[in-house]
């Protein structure tokens, strides 16, 4: 079977539009929401999510959305969500059909994205399933509680399905081949990382046969669909960030690659994007079998807003950078997950990110990546597969011998030729005051004295003339930042002797302007206050 097609972008849609009207909901208004966002961009695959646990269609094998609690919802969004659904059915519609007939009168290849396990449950218990009011809540899970991983995994993807139960692999598989079946799909994807929590917590690795099962499964299933009609039926799969994650996780790759069981790459964070994923890594085991690789995106960056650009510029800057980083590690394309957007919101990254050419002389920030734990509250313990490799936050202390914490930014451009406008480096520290002694190096070369800038993103009222935190930075020359990875590190001589706490370094960033402010609306000034080290 030949290679899927160049993508470009891969835009994969939730499902959201079935909310974005009043009931009753036209088919017409339905496809219009979901396809206003990738008209006329660089968009060139529609990874279609077909839904969680329950279907958006008269299913042999799966009970329909609703019908759990005869169609009683338990907030608006899902009201709205899932009568448009129910009454485009009971109006003889399919907006399956409709998703793939709008799609490729625009020239896109329209997969079917499939949640192997998505958990949106809010935390809860096993002990919770009786009185769960939740629309994606199904009978099976009632009747089942010991298919779920329960206590064997983080506390709130308890009602995760538990991959090791040979029925949840056959309820799986049945699922995925009725939606294969159903309709003339270019591909499937299956997507492992909404939410990676499938097997009892730390025996995944042991247990990655019993993925790979379904996993193989899936490809006997599309092999046999493919010789049906006569033309490529692909199969994509998402996974994490990180080969060992891979692993850690239950995601054998090296047999899926070796057996042929994905025709494309998806790795990618499974909450927030993943800045760092092993781009390379990825390339290389794929490359003796033409796999392509898209790394992938999220609905947000990491990275907690400190400015001192505003949070949109900000956003798209980052978003440039890490993309260019990608495709300078041989991404074959780019992957979008959770981009909710209409037809202007990113309109600009979506005629931009699709190719480096297009990046080529935007406004960028590289930025070092952060690691961080949720260990209480919503969403506790789902960045814990993510971002292993975090370099920031981190505190500095005085070291033997003269180190510091490094983080390595990796650069696609050719400077020299055409400098860009401004070629920052700017590093935040948490906790500084004047008196702190700290270097910076750059490819091991110390830069010397750095300007200080105060960060005043969190005190809009900027009475004071010191803050907390603050920015030291120091423009280099596009000399020194050939293409390629370059090594940042920050070493702490001295803490001043007054100040018992910590001095932590939370940010590492290169800022890249050519045009004077970002296309999307200039840039806050910093606002600086200059003093000697």
């Amino acid at each position: 079977m030949p290679a899927p097609p160049p993508y470009g972008i891969i835009y994969n849609w939730d499902g959201a539009p079935h909310g974005y009207g009043e009931v009753p909901q036209s088919l017409e208004h339905f496809l219009a929401k979901t396809y206003a966002p990738l008209q006329n961009t660089q968009v060139g695959a529609h990874f279609w999510c077909v839904g969680e646990h329950a279907a958006r269609w008269p299913s042999q094998v799966l009970e329909l959305l609703g019908d759990v609690h005869q169609r009683r919802y338990e907030n608006a969004y899902t009201y709205l969500f899932t009568e448009n659904v129910r009454q485009m059915l009971e109006r003889g519609e399919d907006p399956q059909a409709g998703i793939l007939r709008r799609g490729h009168e625009l020239g896109l290849q329209v997969y079917a994205s499939i949640r192997m396990n998505d958990n949106h449950f809010n935390g809860a218990q096993v002990e919770d399933l009786s009185t769960l009011h939740h629309t994606e809540m199904t009978q099976l899970r009632r009747d089942h509680p010991e298919w779920l991983l329960g206590k064997e995994t983080s506390e709130w993807f308890a009602l995760s399905w538990n991959f090791a139960v040979p029925q949840i692999r056959q309820h799986r598989f049945a699922h995925i081949a009725e939606v294969c079946r159903n309709w003339e799909w270019d591909g499937v994807e299956l997507d492992w990382q909404r939410h990676a929590f499938h097997l009892p917590q730390d025996q995944g690795y042991r247990l990655r046969y019993a993925l790979t099962d379904l996993q193989r499964a899936v490809r006997r299933l599309t092999d046999e669909l493919a010789q049906k009609r006569g033309r490529p039926f692909y199969l994509a799969a998402r996974v994490a960030g990180d080969l060992d994650m891979c692993l850690r996780l239950g995601y054998d790759l090296p047999t899926w690659v070796e057996e042929g069981l994905v025709d494309l790459l998806i790795p990618a964070g499974g909450a927030a994007t993943d800045p760092a994923v092993d781009v390379a890594g990825f390339v290389d085991l794929c490359r003796p079998r033409g796999i392509p690789v898209y790394p992938g995106f999220d609905g947000a960056l990491p990275d907690p807003f400190v400015g001192p650009e505003d949070a949109r510029t900000k956003d798209r800057m980052r978003t440039r950078a890490i993309a260019s980083r990608h495709y300078q590690l041989g991404a074959t394309g780019i992957y979008v997950f959770n981009w909710h957007a209409d037809a202007d919101l990113r309109r600009d990254l979506l005629t931009q990110i699709g190719s480096p050419q297009t990046l080529r002389h935007t406004d960028q920030i590289h930025a070092a990546t952060h690691r961080f734990l949720h260990r209480q509250g919503e969403w506790r313990g789902a960045y814990d597969n993510d971002r292993l490799w975090g370099e920031v936050p981190v505190a500095l202390k005085p070291t033997l011998t003269g180190c510091g914490p490094t983080a390595v930014l990796h650069l696609a451009e050719d400077l020299r030729a055409d400098p860009p406008r401004e070629l920052l480096l700017r590093v935040r520290l948490d906790q500084w005051v004047r008196g702190d002694q700290v270097r910076v190096k750059w490819d091991g070369i110390e830069l010397g004295e750095m300007e200080v800038r105060y960060c005043f993103a969190s005190d809009p009222h900027r009475i004071s003339d010191v803050h907390g935190a603050a920015w030291l930075c120091r423009s280099l020359a596009p000399t020194q930042a050939d293409p390629g990875a370059h090594k940042v590190e920050i070493i702490l001589d001295q803490r001043h002797p007054q100040v018992a706490c910590d001095l932590v370094l939370t940010d590492i960033e290169l800022v890249i302007r050519w045009l004077g402010g970002d296309a999307i609306g200039n840039p806050q000034p910093m606002t600086e206050a200059r003093v000697q080290k």
